[in-house]
Order: structure tokens, then C-alpha cells, then sequence
């Protein structure tokens, strides 16, 4: 019986047609760094699993059931990372980065892995990209956040994006609101799923981010932190609020929006596309200031604020897209292909295809193939505009044939003038 082997659970293969989206992403991304100045950062895929306990929350669905953790054989507790806030936090103290200017602008795209039920767009394998602003307490900060995602969905193509905002204050005004929202779910626990009625006690701003039926309809009566906030998170939060009529970004509050990590303090959103494919794949981004964490991992006290996206969730969204538009022709990804006939030619096109691609010319070809007819038929599929005949005769005299695919017409010219030639061509 002969063994079939198959990819993890929740873990996928990516193939080309996958990696274009994926590409587009990424350009976007970079595209949009480079107009704000975030710098690229690239954090290991392992780190110490404590980071996580400490920045992201012992009380987290993440720490608690998602993270696949190992002890190396040094005894190291390690974690592949289930998230890009905390690896950047500690990159940002190791490295002194609290001397730089302020704020230091960084961001990512990579693979992170959590242990999750995997669903449409949500897999354990997964890519994210997120930008992180270290360094500045200003509210306009939170504000650039919301608007570099807004603006990167809005350049990939999406519609009707609309942003969830929210305040949940800080260590400051939080108590209080705590101590009512336990009091509103005790008296209503007997409704909550049981991981909620766990985290009454230990933490019970979770509660409000459970995507359960039961403790939705619970939460919809739950008092409001907005109604609790301190002078300083309200000003903070109202002042976010103007700046983001000011850009005339479209937003809604939503009272009762947390997110599911513990460090985020004052402000919170989510990016919706307001449409039915929207409502069924969830929030294109998310992410809010966490002015603790810093602090928290070992660092001076610094102002932060940051958001990420789950790159498989936007790229599922745009092949729908494209399928529903109707499949569009093979973009043409050379204009010319080399063809040869006979040994000595075969060795000739070696040496052609590398001046080729010094001189920039992308160039097709098919050089383990020896039948002239079945070469020009993958030239005819590639849609190419010139094919370069490079026969026995040809091969030997120093020459090449040029035909055009469009007219059929041809003409020889010297080898060493290929390169020469096409690209006067392609000037045209």
C-alpha cells in the first residue's frame, strides 16, 4: 500500500496563479510604504513564547488554544508566531530603536500560524501584512493607520469600504467599566457559552469580542465603554474622530468592537466592504493603539499604534471578483521566443538566452524540445510577437532568422546582432 501523503490541516499549498495575487498585495503595500516612509521589517518566524503571553494575553483564544509551541533542545520555549505586534516590539527594544526619531514607521508581510478551526479565508498557515508607528501619542497617528489600509484596499480594488471604530480606554478608566460589565454578564451567565463564562472573571472584554450566537445577543444589551472613558482617552478619541471627517473616511461606531488582544488601548477598528461577499469573509483589516505594550516586553514606555490585514482573506476576494468578470486573456509575458533545430544550435541558444536576459528581454523558449513545429505552436500559445529561428544552417553560418508571428514575414541576420535587433523592435 503506498503512502499519500497531503498537506498539514488548515495549511495550503500556493501556487502561480496565487502568487500574482500575492505579488499585487505586496506592491501595493510596498507602494504605499514608500509614499508614508515605513520601512521594511522582517522578524524571525520563531520567537520566545513568552513574548506572546505577556503582549498578546495568557487570557487570548491565541495563548490559550492557538499557538503551536515547541521547547528547542537548548530548552528554549519557542513559538511560531501567531502574530506581528509583539515580534516588532521586541525588534524595536532589542535594537535601540526608542533613540530613533520619532515615530519609527515599520512594516511586514510574512507567514504566521495559528491552530484555529480553518473556514473560508482563515487557514493556519496564513500570510498578513501590518505597518506599525512606534513613538507618538498624537491621535493623527491613529488616523494615518486607518488610512493606509483604507487606502491599499481602495487600490486593490475595493468598494464601499467602511470603518469600525471604537474606544476601550486605558488601565485608567477600564476598571470601573469592568467592574459593571462583570456585574451586567453575571447576572446573565447562564446564556453565555462556556469559554465565556470562563472568562467573566479572568477576562471579560473577551466576552465582547465572541462570535458565538448566544453571547451576541447578550452583548448587544452590555453597558458601553465609550459611556466610561477618562478625559484624556475621550479627547483622544474624539480628536481621532474629527481628523478622520476631516479625510472624509466613511466610519460607524461601534460600542462594543475590543478586538481579540489584550494590549490595545484607547483606540480599535476593523475594515468592512459593505457588500454580501464582505459580510461573509469578516474585516479586511483591523489593529488600534497600544500605548502598554512597549512597556510590557521589557522597553521604556512608548505610544504605539498599528493594524494588519490576512492577506489570503483579501486575495479570496479579489479571484472572485476576477471569476465573476469572466476570465481574462493570458497577459503576455514575453514578446519573443528562441526556437532551435540540431545540437550545435541548442548550444548556440544558451549562450543567446543569457545576452537576452542580461540586456532586460524576457524571452520564451522551449530548449528541450527539438521538433521546429511543436516549438512554434508553444510560441503561438505564449502569444509572442517575434520567434528567433536558430537552425543547423543558421547555427553554423552565425546567423538567426527573425519572423514576425503576425505577418509571417522573415529575414536572417547576423547572430551577434539578435539582441540589436529585437530591441528596436520592441522600441517601436
Amino acid at each position: 500500500m503506498s503512502l499519500k501523503f497531503q498537506s498539514p490541516t488548515g495549511m495550503h499549498d500556493l501556487f502561480q496563479e496565487d502568487w500574482n495575487y500575492f505579488d499585487k498585495v505586496k506592491k501595493t503595500c510596498q507602494n504605499m510604504a514608500d509614499s508614508y516612509e515605513f520601512d521594511r521589517i522582517e522578524t524571525p518566524i520563531l520567537e520566545d513564547t513568552a513574548i506572546f503571553e505577556k503582549g498578546t494575553g495568557l487570557n487570548t483564544d491565541i495563548v490559550e488554544k492557538e499557538m503551536y509551541s515547541l521547547t528547542s533542545r537548548g530548552g528554549d520555549r519557542l513559538t511560531l508566531r501567531p502574530e506581528g505586534t509583539p515580534g516588532i516590539v521586541r525588534s524595536y527594544i532589542q535594537h535601540g530603536m526608542q533613540s530613533l526619531s520619532k515615530p519609527v514607521k515599520l512594516w511586514y508581510f510574512g507567514p504566521f500560524f495559528r491552530h484555529e478551526r480553518p473556514q473560508a479565508g482563515r487557514f493556519r498557515q496564513f500570510y498578513q501584512f501590518g505597518f506599525e508607528s512606534l513613538g507618538v501619542s498624537d491621535p493623527i497617528i491613529d488616523a494615518e493607520i486607518i488610512q493606509i489600509f483604507y487606502n491599499i484596499l481602495k487600490d486593490l480594488g475595493f468598494k464601499n469600504l467602511l470603518v469600525e471604530i471604537n474606544s476601550i480606554g486605558d488601565s485608567q478608566c477600564r476598571g470601573y467599566f469592568r467592574k459593571s460589565l462583570m456585574s451586567y454578564l453575571r447576572s446573565r451567565q447562564s446564556g453565555l457559552c462556556s469559554d465565556c463564562k470562563r472568562r467573566i472573571k479572568k477576562n471579560p472584554l473577551r466576552i465582547l469580542d465572541c462570535k458565538e450566537e448566544k453571547c451576541q445577543r447578550i452583548k448587544k444589551g452590555a453597558p458601553q465603554i465609550v459611556d466610561h472613558l477618562c478625559k484624556e482617552c475621550h479627547d483622544h478619541f474624539k480628536n481621532l474622530l474629527e481628523y478622520l471627517d476631516e479625510k472624509g473616511l466613511p466610519y460607524s461606531l461601534n460600542p462594543y468592537l475590543v478586538r481579540g488582544l489584550d494590549y490595545y488601548t484607547k483606540t480599535v477598528f476593523e475594515i468592512y466592504e459593505d457588500s454580501e461577499e464582505g459580510k461573509q469573509i469578516g474585516a479586511l483589516a483591523g489593529g488600534g493603539r497600544y500605548d502598554d505594550l512597549v512597556r510590557m516586553l521589557g522597553g521604556k514606555p512608548t505610544p504605539a499604534c498599528g493594524a494588519a490585514s490576512g492577506v489570503e482573506r483579501v486575495v479570496n476576494l479579489l479571484k472572485a471578483r476576477s471569476k465573476k468578470a469572466g476570465l481574462k486573456a493570458k497577459e503576455r509575458t514575453s514578446e519573443v521566443f528562441l526556437a532551435q533545430v540540431g545540437e550545435i544550435a541548442k548550444k548556440k541558444s544558451l549562450k543567446l538566452f543569457e545576452e537576452f536576459r542580461e540586456a532586460g528581454i524576457k524571452v520564451g523558449e522551449a530548449l528541450h524540445r527539438d521538433s521546429l513545429s511543436a516549438q512554434l505552436k508553444a510560441a503561438d500559445k505564449m502569444d509572442v510577437k517575434y520567434v528567433l529561428i536558430l537552425g543547423q544552417k543558421e547555427a553554423i553560418d552565425d546567423q538567426i532568422i527573425i519572423r514576425e508571428m503576425k505577418s509571417g514575414n522573415q529575414y536572417v541576420t547576423e547572430l551577434s546582432k539578435a539582441v540589436q535587433e529585437i530591441k528596436k523592435k520592441i522600441k517601436k
